[in-house]
């Protein structure tokens, strides 16, 4: 640990077992000229081989101190830090084709992979260290118990694939659950999305009630609808419209039906 006390707010577990390192670079395979990115380099141990492979990478750094000694460790043309939140950092500047690694505090892993989802356009893959259930829901396919907004909002934008499984020995300290590196190879969805902002906002609210039957699950949004003045909408009617029987689960729909009834939702002012 170097004398750093690890800061519970940050969610620190660092990792430092050097033999998945050496497998999770291994397979980042990062080359000169890439632009890779690392989140929470941390105590840096992914930093230095990833520097050591690319020549140069970017890393966005909450902690102050860490910071500080990254910034003695590194020189500022092997690394260029950023002393900033993942959760509210703007990766648009970073330029194309990015490639992101990051041993994510698993207390803010979901909203993070729903921030990165945002630069799709920009992104080429993304590898991170996830809680092993956060991994599973990453990976979720449609029918299943793990599939909700995580698996279908990524989904939409990468295909996915768990990289290795780590225990908890792997970490210092050592967290209480078993940890995953997950691969998102992202790729122009398979369906146009319009707006991210309403897909989204569908999917966290089909799954909100995810037992219930879509039209029941969706009618918090004919609701707000309906208080601001407009007449009621009949959900089941629309449903059919767009080709999806409103009595099946939202756990059942894929998420290029849902981009499909986020764009026939728009125009009726529900999203």
């Amino acid at each position: 640990m170097h004398g750093h006390r690890p800061r519970k707010r940050f969610g620190q577990n660092f990792l430092a077992d050097l033999h998945y390192v050496a497998r999770i670079v291994a397979a980042v395979d990062p080359q000169r000229g890439d632009n890779v990115v690392e989140i929470g380099p941390g105590l840096g141990a992914l930093t230095g081989e990833l520097i050591a492979r690319a020549g140069t990478i970017a890393a966005v750094e909450i902690d102050r101190d860490l910071a500080a000694r990254l910034s003695d460790r590194f020189a500022s043309a092997q690394l260029r830090l950023f002393e900033a939140d993942a959760l509210a950092f703007d990766f648009a500047p970073l330029g194309p084709r990015l490639r992101v690694v990051g041993n994510l505090p698993y207390n803010i892993s979901s909203p993070l992979l729903f921030h990165l989802a945002s630069f799709d356009a920009q992104l080429r893959d993304v590898h991170v260290m996830l809680q092993r259930e956060v991994a599973d829901r990453v990976l979720a396919a449609p029918g299943g118990g793990d599939y909700g907004p995580l698996a279908v909002m990524l989904g939409l934008f990468a295909d996915r694939s768990r990289v290795l499984s780590l225990p908890p020995g792997a970490f210092r300290p050592a967290p209480q659950v078993h940890s995953a590196v997950v691969r998102l190879a992202f790729r122009p969805p398979p369906v146009p999305v319009a707006r991210f902002d309403a897909v989204d906002r569908l999917v966290r609210t089909a799954f909100q009630q995810r037992r219930k039957t879509l039209a029941n699950a969706l009618r918090p949004l004919t609701a707000a609808r309906e208080a601001g003045g407009a007449a009621p909408l009949d959900l089941a009617a629309v449903l059919h419209g767009a080709g999806i029987d409103p009595m099946r689960r939202p756990e059942t729909v894929t998420p290029e039906e849902f981009v499909h009834l986020a764009d026939t939702l728009i125009p009726l002012s529900v999203l």
